[in-house]
């Protein structure tokens, strides 16, 4: 599902293909998917919407759908800060996950729903030559589909183009993170498994 849209993606290359999705066609996916790895970012902690998060989480496990939180060391506005927003969300303990314990189990995910991550996700991290080469990333392109929940293409603090973007198997939605998340809590709620 999804459209190609030729997007720019500001200073760089100049225009990147990406697949823009629904919402609701965002929520089907996560509806009938085994596996979802939620991956929250600055993004997430900028729009303070670490509780649509968890009621996404909440509203996909109820749907017997197994749920994670991939969480990078530096994910929101300083390390820890992710662990400590959704602890205040009531996120379950059991579901958060650190880098080393997520990346072995992306292969295994039908979606890893990327909430305003961005350098922390970016595979040109794998290769030498660019700001973020030799970063540890979060693996989330190696899940059989990606939903990236995003305002825009535009640059994280490294100031490159995010490659996960143009992944063919990445579709984004772009939307601020908590209107993007009320969105999908409401489109999953009009599908039954």
């Amino acid at each position: 599902t999804g459209d190609t849209i030729t997007a720019t993606a500001g200073p760089g290359p100049g225009s990147l293909p990406v697949r823009e999705i629904t919402a609701d066609d965002a929520a089907i996916q996560l509806a009938y998917a085994a596996r979802v790895v939620i991956v929250p970012g600055y993004g997430l902690a900028a729009a303070q919407a670490q509780h649509e998060a968890v009621a996404l989480a909440q509203a996909l496990t109820a749907r017997g759908v197994e749920v994670s939180y991939a969480i990078h060391p530096v994910a929101g506005r300083m390390p820890g800060h992710m662990n400590v927003l959704l602890a205040e969300a009531n996120a379950p303990y059991e579901q958060l996950a650190d880098l080393e314990e997520s990346n072995p189990g992306f292969p295994r995910t039908d979606v890893a729903l990327v909430i305003g991550a961005n350098d922390v996700t970016n595979p040109a991290a794998r290769r030498p030559g660019n700001p973020v080469s030799g970063m540890p990333i979060l693996d989330v392109d190696r899940a059989k589909s990606v939903i990236v929940i995003k305002r825009s293409l535009g640059h994280g603090y490294a100031g490159i183009d995010n490659e996960l973007y143009n992944d063919p198997r990445t579709a984004m939605l772009f939307a601020d993170a908590k209107a993007g998340l009320t969105a999908l809590l409401a489109g999953l709620s009009a599908y039954a498994k």
